[in-house]
């Protein structure tokens, strides 16, 4: 392999590692919210607002709580968002 490939192929690399963190739904703001497919504005305002009234976020099942969430949205978006440090996903 030429060093230009290879600079590339690990570039690509560490371009994707943030495609699959988690989004700390503690700490992201509104766009960092809506880049979580199927959160878009109303759900991140919603989530905002919920965090302003209420304070943190314990458990990912309190997004039950917000407006616009319910047992099927949390269960789709598990996986993409946490309430703690932000981590990769297994």
């Amino acid at each position: 392999m030429n060093k230009l490939y290879k600079g590339l192929v690990v570039l690509a690399g560490l371009m994707a590692l943030p495609a699959f963190a988690a989004v700390n739904i503690n700490t992201a703001t509104q766009s960092e919210l809506e880049m979580v497919k199927g959160v878009g504005p109303a759900k991140a305002k919603a989530i905002i607002t919920y965090r302003e009234a209420n304070g943190n976020f314990k458990h990912l099942d309190e997004l039950d709580n917000v407006k616009g969430f319910g047992k099927a949205s949390l269960e789709k978006l598990k996986e993409e968002l946490s309430v703690g440090p932000e981590k990769l996903k297994k």
